[in-house]
């Protein structure tokens, strides 16, 4: 049977004749130009022997004069002339056979020089597919590569090689991502299974022991909910903009500081302008949130949080800075990536629970979203100072 069957793809691929690739159809393109333009020149070159035009100004020989002495003209003139007409027009005809014999060799050299110049003007495209094949069947970790002249082909081949460093960069991020979010939505399971197994397992259990064993599993699942809100925000941000509306970023933090950031005893000072933009009025909000709840979660005793907006040279911002631990500047990098956490020096106060490491990382996606410009730079005497531009609509 898988005889039969390559023998049925064989006559398939015969019937449907040679595969039409651009080398094909670029060297039927050469031949049939030059055998156009050869036709062309061939029936000009005949119309100009054949009947020369008056504005040439090139006139044909004059014919042999056969008469006597007197002018009386000999008898064979008529025959003369015949003959000259049929020797001319025997020219004529072996002129057009002549020149379609070398058009018809030419048109042929021409074809094979085109395919030859087609083939070595596309060898760069056949490595490219080649190489490709290969990185979607491996890794993603090849790349193109092209050595060569700054052509249309190599600027090609840079193009697909950057796009292959954010694919790369994107899968990565997408497997760490999965294998965070895995784990942290682990750990609370395996806790609350952990404990509903040992209230379970006694039979002497009160109701006290039950209710509150009941307590800790319903306190762990609403830190469960709050992640899982934390997924589907950076989820829908990664994803883009539904629509826009006109927004200002002044009333946006006035709303969320009205209602009260956790951490009164930190001193917040406010200093809100208008700063019209066009966003996604949830997200921007959730932007909004996430800055100033996690300068206050990771702030000192007696610290302050300053939240600002305004227009700097044109452009709408958002800055919010606030006290805290020392931030080295290498560690920069770490603050915008999901489930990523600083070493104690940047522990939560008292009171105030670690979250899940999705914060700054939401305020990214958020930031990006909108197309705009987030700069988090740690400051000196410790804090971080986190600055979001947007584009003035």
């Amino acid at each position: 049977m898988p005889r039969f069957s390559r023998l049925d793809a064989a006559f398939r691929r015969l019937a449907r004749g040679p595969r039409r690739t651009i080398r094909l159809r670029l060297t039927v393109l050469f031949g049939g130009l030059f055998l156009g333009a050869g036709v062309l020149l061939l029936a000009l070159t005949y119309v100009l022997v054949a009947q020369t035009p008056s504005w040439l100004q090139v006139e044909p020989p004059a014919p042999p004069d056969v008469s006597m002495g007197d002018g009386i003209p000999l008898p064979q003139a008529p025959v003369v002339a015949a003959e000259a007409a049929r020797q001319r027009e025997l020219d004529l005809r072996q002129l057009v056979v002549a020149s379609g014999s070398a058009l018809l060799c030419m048109t042929f050299v021409t074809a094979g020089l085109g395919w030859w110049t087609a083939g070595r003007a596309l060898r760069p495209l056949r490595q490219m597919a080649s190489t490709a094949r290969t990185i979607s069947a491996r890794d993603l970790r090849r790349r193109l590569d092209v050595r060569g002249p700054t052509d249309e082909i190599k600027d090609l081949a840079d193009t697909f090689d950057e796009l292959l460093d954010h694919l790369e960069g994107a899968f990565e991020a997408q497997r760490r991502f999965v294998a965070n979010a895995s784990h942290e939505l682990r750990t609370p399971l395996t806790f609350e299974r952990s404990l509903l197994e040992v209230a379970l397992a006694n039979p002497d259990a009160t109701v006290v022991e039950l209710r509150e064993v009941c307590r800790r599993v319903l306190v762990n699942n609403q830190e469960q909910g709050r992640l899982i809100e934390a997924l589907l925000t950076l989820a829908r941000s990664h994803r883009g903009l539904d629509g826009r509306t006109n927004l200002d970023l002044a009333a946006l933090a006035g709303e969320v500081l009205a209602a009260g950031p956790a951490g009164s005893a930190l001193r917040i000072e406010q200093d809100l302008r208008s700063a019209p933009v066009t966003g996604d009025a949830p997200l921007l909000e959730r932007l909004i949130v996430n800055l100033i709840d996690n300068a206050v979660r990771h702030n000192v005793a007696g610290g302050w949080v300053s939240v600002r907006t305004g227009v700097d040279d044109g452009t709408p911002s958002l800055r919010v800075r606030n006290s805290g631990p020392v931030i080295l500047p290498e560690q920069r990098e770490l603050l915008l990536q999901p489930f990523r956490r600083l070493d104690a020096r940047r522990s939560s106060r008292p009171g105030h629970p670690d979250g899940h490491g999705l914060g700054l990382s939401i305020v990214a996606a958020i930031a990006e979203a909108h197309a705009a410009e987030l700069r988090a730079d740690p400051m000196p005497d410790g804090g971080l100072d986190v600055r979001v531009a947007f584009r003035s609509r």
